[in-house]
């Protein structure tokens, strides 16, 4: 295995082409002042597995693809189950 960081978040966006926003949440408790923190970053990764939002992804890093793109998607850890919204409904 090599040393490359690997980190798991969200998929928030998939609306560009092979290209998935994914958010990374961390969780930690101040070290003055011993209140937890919940901090989030958006990052930009490259998607050659099909990703849809909500799916839990692991990512690691990679050289620079593009101007904002250094990470890729190395695997789906959870997909996401999308259902259409009942609430929405057809006119005959």
């Amino acid at each position: 295995m090599n040393d490359r960081r690997r980190i798991t978040g969200v998929v928030t966006s998939n609306k560009m082409t092979k290209t998935v926003v994914v958010e990374i949440g961390r969780t930690f408790r101040h070290p003055l002042y011993r209140k937890v923190v919940h901090l989030s970053k958006r990052v930009k990764a490259h998607d050659e597995l099909g990703c849809q939002i909500g799916d839990q992804v692991q990512i690691v890093e990679s050289r620079p693809i593009s101007r904002d793109k250094r990470w890729v998607v190395e695997s789906i850890i959870k997909r996401e189950i999308r259902t259409a919204d009942s609430a929405v409904e057809t006119q005959p």
